[in-house]
């Protein structure tokens, strides 16, 4: 199982993408569209979590790519 991404703001401006626990980001950019789109893509073929955070930091989404014990139906 992989590190949870989160896509987190940058003090000085911009999104950083994060692996749980590292204290460095695994890459900076510009806006957040990128940055959620490169931090779904290490998740998916990590098996973890992607979590979204909003520009004051709290989370505002988490799309889980791991092993769900519930997936939903249909």
């Amino acid at each position: 199982m992989g590190k949870n991404q989160h896509v987190v703001p940058n003090k000085n401006g911009g999104w950083n993408v994060k692996g749980a626990g590292n204290s460095k980001a695994t890459k900076h950019f510009d806006t957040k569209q990128p940055a959620t789109d490169y931090a779904r893509k290490i998740s998916q073929n990590q098996g973890s979590e992607l979590i979204i955070h909003n520009k004051d930091g709290r989370i505002a989404q988490k799309d889980s790519h791991g092993k769900d014990p519930h997936p939903p139906k249909g």
